[in-house]
């Protein structure tokens, strides 16, 4: 099987963007500087502010071979965009052994990817989670916090889903993980997919731990995040419900 890359490699980090132009080009650099076997994929959804054009201009420097870049102009939303990112990993090569996910405003810090990378060697899923002993939240309102415990409840009692920060859409996967998931299938087009991958992981069998982490209000741009957002995700985790069912605590 030919690959994408020449070089081998073992991690590639999936990042979703949409008018991120103000962040991706310092967010990749740090990415690619945790290891020399870390590399990102980029999928844009044709973002107005040259996002990809500033993407593009990165891969003809030194680290270009680390750098790739899907850009959707007929298709938008969070959801698709993470498997079309994840479908693009799984094809690069064989010599990828880990597939991660993150934002592009730095409210998920690229430092912690080499803690990710450690703990990945003894679980098939990371979670880089705000609810544990030592992460937390920096720069967000009181409110937006609440919402933040109440969905995790919510998620728990539904699902029956127990990792503490179970909206954190940073985390870290076993290749073998991301294969048994049939992407096609996902029913998710938003930020629900986070909460979709994690329900039909967990309830394949697979082990996770979570990583403490402080979860930053964004560096610069817009934020993405409204109450319909909000809304339609505690909607979809029924549909999950009602699609698999609920998942079995280990005894």
């Amino acid at each position: 099987m030919q690959t994408i890359y020449e070089n081998a490699m073992k991690t590639i980090i999936m990042i979703p963007t949409y008018k991120e132009a103000d962040n991706i080009e310092d967010l990749i650099c740090e990415v690619l500087s945790i290891s020399d076997d870390v590399g990102v994929v980029v999928v844009d959804d044709d973002s107005p502010d040259g996002t990809a054009k500033i993407v593009k201009e990165m891969k003809e420097s030194e680290w270009g071979d680390r750098i790739h870049l899907i850009v959707r102009k007929g298709e938008r939303g969070r959801g698709s965009a993470g498997i079309a990112g994840f479908k693009y990993a799984l094809k690069v090569g064989p010599e990828i052994s880990a597939i991660g996910e993150m934002d592009a405003d730095f409210s998920h810090d690229p430092k912690y990817l080499k803690v990710f990378l450690k703990e990945i060697e003894k679980y098939d899923i990371v979670v880089g989670s705000r609810a544990i002993a030592g992460g937390g939240e920096e720069g967000r309102s009181l409110a937006r916090r609440a919402i933040t415990t109440f969905a995790a409840l919510y998620i728990e009692f539904v699902s029956g889903i127990e990792v503490k920060d179970p909206t954190s859409g940073y985390r870290l996967f076993r290749r073998e993980v991301v294969e048994a998931m049939n992407l096609d299938d996902m029913i998710s087009t938003g930020p629900s997919i986070v909460q979709e991958m994690l329900y039909r992981q967990l309830g394949a069998g697979f082990t996770y731990t979570e990583v403490p982490i402080i979860f930053s209000d964004r560096r610069a741009g817009e934020a993405k995040f409204n109450w319909k957002i909000g809304v339609a995700g505690l909607f979809m985790m029924l549909k999950f419900r009602m699609k698999y069912g609920k998942v079995k605590r280990e005894n």
